[in-house]
């Protein structure tokens, strides 16, 4: 159902170029919007009016009308102006509004069964069944957008990414959640990786900039049938997860990149609490030194060139072995040697998987 404001919106824009005033009210008698002058509306009349059979009718040169959907009245219309531009100006208003049902009514259908496809919640005669009906392409090529924004800002965000997208009428925004807002986009045949990774950039700037909230953005991958889409969705919310845990100063996360992190995200905690022992034994770190870790994040990034570090990070080269060997005596771990080198990165990542799911079970 259309909301107050897009019936007042109507009618005003109506009553604007025609000077002609309109009224409208629910079935339950309710005043949804008017533009009369003051005092000069009578409730009364359009309920009583309510209550006939007709579906026009005159009074005190007020023309009354009934608005339908589906063949039942959900509205009644009153317009006051002169005789004929009273009576076509109404017309023209019930039919409006009418259109806006209409449309409304089919956006709600195509969300509905969007929404359901990602939550797996339809059978494949129905997805079909439903495909046919409301005009969408059961083939075609797809991948599933997912932003994540503060839960007051989500109907904000998912109005700026329609807006965004409006053109794209194979494209649909949606949200299953308050916090999260899903566009389904249909591939064009030259569409890349590149340009996937350039509209999610597109959808995190969007976010920045036009609902003012800092987003994380995923992707999932693409799929070449309808009812695969709840699968793209799952991957872009594994993507948003793995991305908050392991790459968090990245705000664009892409499935097909997540490398390592994606693997550790699918084991076991059991498995990872063990593995953790197993390197570090008894002298498990609690904390590392924030400086050092950075030292051992940057030593790791430059393929464990000594030089190349201690440049980017504008310290002596004697530092930079300083630092290394702090590491080492703290883990055990010589992250000049590629084994330990590689086995302490897995080990920060899975500590990182580990302080996730212990606070998840908060």
């Amino acid at each position: 159902m259309i909301t107050k404001q897009v019936v007042q919106t109507c009618i005003d824009d109506l009553k604007e170029l025609t000077k002609v005033e309109f009224a409208v009210i629910d079935t339950q008698g309710i005043l949804l919007a008017d533009n009369y002058e003051k005092g000069q509306l009578d409730l009364t009349m359009l309920k009583n009016f309510l209550g006939t059979p007709a579906d026009s009718q005159n009074i005190g040169g007020n023309y009354l009308f009934k608005i339908k959907e589906d063949s039942e009245v959900v509205y009644v219309l009153s317009s006051h102006g002169s005789q004929s531009d009273g009576y076509v100006m109404g017309r023209i208003a019930v039919s409006q509004i009418e259109q806006l049902l209409v449309a409304y009514k089919e956006q709600f259908d195509h969300n509905n069964f969007i929404q359901n496809l990602l939550l797996d919640n339809l059978l494949l005669v129905d997805i079909y069944n439903r495909a046919k009906k409301l005009g969408v392409p059961l083939s075609a090529r797809r991948v599933i957008f997912l932003a994540e924004v503060p839960s007051d800002k989500g109907n904000e965000a998912l109005h700026a990414v329609k807006t965004a997208f409006f053109e794209k009428m194979d494209d649909y925004a949606v949200a299953v959640e308050e916090n999260e807002v899903i566009l389904v986009h249909t591939l064009e045949d030259d569409e890349t990786p590149d340009d996937m990774l350039g509209i999610a950039e597109m959808i995190k700037d969007l976010m920045n900039t036009e609902v003012m909230v800092k987003a994380r953005v995923s992707c999932g991958t693409v799929v070449g049938e309808l009812r695969e889409i709840s699968k793209s969705y799952k991957e872009a919310r594994m993507a948003l997860d793995v991305g908050k845990i392991f790459y968090s100063d990245q705000y664009v996360h892409m499935y097909d990149t997540l490398g390592i992190g994606r693997l550790i995200y699918q084991l076991p905690a059991n498995l990872c609490k063990l593995f953790i022992d197993e390197i570090y034994g008894e002298n498990v770190p609690k904390e590392l030194d924030e400086e050092i870790m950075h030292t051992a994040e940057v030593f790791l990034e430059n393929d464990l060139n000594v030089s190349e570090t201690a440049r980017q990070l504008y310290i002596h080269r004697n530092t930079l072995v300083y630092r290394i060997e702090k590491l080492k005596a703290t883990t055990g771990l010589d992250v000049r040697v590629f084994d330990d080198a590689l086995t302490f990165k897995i080990a920060t990542m899975v500590s990182s998987y580990i302080k996730y799911m212990d606070r998840s079970s908060l």
